[in-house]
């Protein structure tokens, strides 16, 4: 007998809770959800969580899931990690006046690849290049010397710390974490089902918070225009995005809905059903 059952995305589960008649909220996602499937779950559901902030929410949204959407920014991912960037340089062993660019890719593709990669080092030989993650390389690439595969790492926040400019994927744990840190910033959104990352690059950019490329550039010029649209990027609506308080918000919210949903109905309430009932 719970109180809710919070459904992580699946649109299956959450016609279970409706079937079995528990309350239940789904955690909501970008992409385009518009299927019969996920509008049943969002439809039947007592309450959604978005882990991302109102200004990254899809256009397309219906106000009647809006009204019922609680925002949490940032919600499970632990912002305090990023740190002062010179504070993370002498941390790594980086020299405070190299200009460091940090390439950030997911866990959930093929890999970043590495030839534009190149193109995009090759083209700032005075500006340190690092990737973070799996890479996917070609053979007739001629990475410069300027440019470092580090593969996975420990200690991400670090890097993201001590960046000058990032590029990244859009999963929802980077895209908090490179916000939070408030610098010039490129996003290339990776394959996902129902155009999940695609959706919250186009987002970010609509916001004014990133650059978004819809493919990775082909040449140096591409890169540069890149950069400039980057740089133009207020840090305030990037910080903006997260919420320092997430979880405690999310939280709070999700109490006070258990309470909307099981609160008795007052005397009042329920002789205005049966009066609405008897003239129906």
């Amino acid at each position: 007998a719970p109180a809710l059952f919070i459904t992580d995305v699946s649109a299956e589960l959450a016609q279970l809770a409706r079937i079995a008649s528990v309350p239940h909220l789904c955690i909501l996602q970008h992409g385009d959800r518009s299927d019969p499937g996920h509008r049943a779950a969002y439809a039947g559901a007592v309450g959604l969580l978005a882990p991302y902030s109102p200004a990254l929410e899809c256009p397309e949204r219906p106000e009647w899931m809006t009204a019922k959407t609680i925002y949490a920014g940032g919600i499970g991912v632990d912002v305090s990690l990023i740190g002062p960037k010179d504070s993370a340089r002498r941390k790594l062993g980086l020299s405070e006046d190299t200009e460091l660019v940090v390439v950030l890719g997911g866990g959930g593709g093929n890999g970043l690849p590495s030839a534009p990669l190149t193109l995009g080092a090759r083209g700032e030989p005075e500006t340190s290049w690092v990737t973070l993650g799996k890479m996917q390389g070609e053979w007739h690439e001629t990475p410069p010397a300027n440019l470092r595969h580090l593969g996975w790492v420990d200690n991400a926040e670090d890097w993201i710390s001590a960046a000058d400019r990032i590029v990244s994927s859009c999963g929802n744990t980077t895209v908090h974490m490179v916000a939070n840190a408030a610098k010039p910033w490129v996003v290339v959104p990776e394959w996902r089902y129902f155009s999940e990352q695609l959706r919250k690059a186009e987002a970010l950019d609509r916001a004014g918070a990133a650059a978004m490329a819809h493919h990775w550039p082909g040449n140096a010029e591409n890169w540069k225009t890149l950069w400039s649209r980057a740089s133009a990027v207020d840090p305030a609506r990037q910080s903006g995005l997260v919420q320092t308080d997430a979880a405690h918000h999310a939280a709070a919210s999700v109490e006070a809905l258990i309470e909307r949903v099981w609160k008795p109905a007052s005397p009042a309430a329920e002789t205005h059903d049966r009066v609405e009932k008897d003239a129906a």
